[in-house]
């Protein structure tokens, strides 16, 4: 068993979760959030995100049909223009060490003012610190 972050280093989990908290708060719809928390989940191997993520998109009114495709999200005509901007930022900025093209960037950036994509951006950051925490410490699922 490993250890146990919240209980572990309290100050630090709070602070990563100030960052949920702040998006929360953000302009950024619900389907787009659980998308880039689900796609993020998908790309770095993190089943109990996945698990959790996908639990929470459902429940927001998500597809399964969507969610059981986000994977090949670009073979498909399910998601809209905006979702498939955010997805590819997703996966441009989870996959940080190939650097986020300025085709990625600008398709996102024209789509969305510099408020909601700065939030996107955020979202895709946070839900990596999430992935990297459950991961390293093998958080079992709920």
């Amino acid at each position: 068993m490993r250890l146990d972050m919240l209980k572990t280093e309290p100050e630090a989990y709070q602070a990563v979760f100030a960052l949920e908290k702040y998006l929360s708060k953000s302009r950024l719809s619900s389907t787009h959030k659980e998308l880039i928390k689900v796609r993020a989940s998908q790309i770095n191997g993190c089943a109990y995100c996945i698990n959790m993520h996908t639990r929470d998109a459902r429940k927001a009114g998500e597809t399964e049909q969507r969610l059981y495709l986000l994977s090949a999200w670009r073979e498909t005509d399910l998601f809209t223009p905006e979702e498939r901007a955010l997805l590819a930022l997703t996966e441009e900025v989870t996959l940080i060490g190939q650097h986020v093209s300025d085709a990625t960037y600008q398709q996102a950036a024209a789509l969305f003012d510099e408020h909601y994509l700065a939030q996107a951006i955020m979202a895709i950051a946070t839900i990596n610190v999430w992935n990297r925490i459950a991961i390293a410490t093998q958080k079992p699922l709920d």
